[in-house]
C-alpha cells in the first residue's frame, strides 16, 4: 500500500493503480491533450521511474506515483486500449492533478492544528466518478455541467479523520482542440462528520464577513 498512487479508483490492492477511473478513460481522453485513442496493447520502453509525492502517509515517508510503464499496464490489463505515447502527456498531468488536490485540501487545513502532531496525513483515498455529490448535483440542476470524476480522500489530524470530497471539471481551454489543459478542483470537507460541518460553516462565516467587509469599505481616492 505504502507505493501506491495517492488516489486509486476502486481496488487498493496493486501498486499499479493510478488516480484517474478506467470508466471514465475516455472522458480524461477528451479534455487532455496531445493524446491518442489508438489502440495499441504492445508497450515499447516506457520510463519505470517514480516520482515521490508531496502528500504524506501515515506510515512515514510521503506516496508515491506509479510509472509510465504501471500507469500503461493497469490500463493494458483492464483492457481500455492504452496507447503507450500517451503516457508521458499524461503522467505529468496525473502528478500535477494530485499535487494540486493536496495543496487545495491544505488549505482547508491550515491552522487547524495539524502541525503539532506532525502534520495532516492522507489515510485512505476512494474515487467514485458514478457518483454525484449532492452539491454538483444541485449545480448540474442549475444548468452547470456536472463534474467529469469525482475523487473521496480521508486525511488523519492528530487522530481526528475527516473525509474531503473532490469534484473535477473541466476549465476553459480545456478540450480536444487546445493545447492546454485545465482543471478546477472544488474540494472541501465532506459533511459527514461534525468537523466536516464546523469546517464549512466557518469557511461560509469567512466568506460573508469579507463581503460585508469589502462593500462597506469606501474607495480609496
Amino acid at each position: 500500500m505504502a507505493d501506491k498512487c495517492p488516489v486509486d479508483h476502486g481496488s487498493h490492492s496493486s501498486d499499479q493503480t493510478c488516480p484517474v477511473d478506467h470508466k471514465s478513460r475516455t472522458i480524461w481522453d477528451s479534455v487532455l491533450p496531445g493524446t491518442s485513442s489508438a489502440h495499441s496493447i504492445n508497450s515499447p520502453s516506457l520510463s519505470t521511474e517514480r516520482e515521490v509525492s508531496s502528500i504524506p502517509r501515515t506510515d512515514n515517508g510521503n506516496w508515491v506515483y506509479p510509472s509510465e510503464a504501471q500507469f500503461f499496464a493497469a490500463m493494458a490489463r483492464k483492457n481500455h486500449n492504452p496507447h503507450a505515447p500517451d503516457m508521458k502527456t499524461i503522467i505529468p498531468i496525473h502528478n500535477a492533478v494530485n499535487e494540486r488536490a493536496w495543496s487545495e485540501l491544505m488549505k482547508w487545513e491550515s491552522g487547524r492544528g495539524g502541525e503539532k502532531c506532525g502534520g495532516v496525513k492522507l489515510v485512505t483515498f476512494k474515487g467514485r466518478p458514478n457518483d454525484l455529490t449532492p452539491k454538483a448535483r444541485l449545480m448540474t440542476l442549475l444548468g452547470y455541467s456536472a463534474p467529469f470524476d469525482r475523487h473521496d480522500w480521508v486525511v488523519e489530524r492528530c487522530g481526528t479523520r475527516i473525509r474531503y470530497v473532490i469534484d473535477f471539471y473541466t476549465g476553459r481551454g480545456a478540450g480536444p482542440s487546445s493545447n492546454n489543459v485545465s482543471f478546477y478542483l472544488d474540494v472541501r470537507p465532506a459533511l459527514d462528520s461534525w468537523e466536516g460541518v464546523r469546517m464549512r460553516a466557518e469557511n461560509i462565516w469567512q466568506d460573508w464577513f469579507r463581503s460585508v467587509r469589502s462593500s462597506s469599505t469606501p474607495p480609496q481616492s
